[in-house]
This record gives structure tokens, sequence and C-alpha cells, in this order.
């Protein structure tokens, strides 16, 4: 299994969290402030500089108001 921050999993983890947070009408800087990290933690993260540990994730997902099962089911199908 690849480590690289951009796998295809990795990059459809990046799309479905940025529809979701978009779909919930949150700017990464409302994200940041609901996550209590700066607005840059968001940007890191969406834009593949960094990756989010599971935990973190599931902040993420809490946040956003969405199941994180979502995701994972749209992950699993992908690979």
């Amino acid at each position: 299994m690849s480590k690289s921050l951009r796998s295809n999993r990795h990059v459809l983890l990046l799309e479905q969290l940025v529809q979701l947070r978009k779909a919930k009408g949150l700017t990464q800087e409302q994200l940041a402030s609901k996550l209590g990290k700066p607005q840059s933690f968001v940007a890191k993260y969406e834009g593949g500089e960094r990756r989010l540990d599971l935990l973190e994730f599931l902040d993420v997902m809490d946040a956003i108001g969405s199941d994180p099962v979502q995701i994972l089911a749209v992950l699993r199908a992908s690979g």
C-alpha cells in the first residue's frame, strides 16, 4: 500500500470532504472555527499537503455534520 499523499483513494477522500463541506454551505474558515483550528489546517488537508489522522477525520465529519460511514463506503467501493 502506497503512503503517497496523492494516492487515488486519498484524492477521492479529499474530493468527498470538500464536496461535503460545500454542500453544508461552510467555508474553510467556518469549518476551521468549528474545529478550533486555523483556516490553514483545512486548506492543507483539502489541498493534500497533510493527511488527517482517524480522530481528526472524525472531528471534521462531526463539524461538517455528516456521517463518516458515508465517505468510508465510497472509499471502500473505490478500492
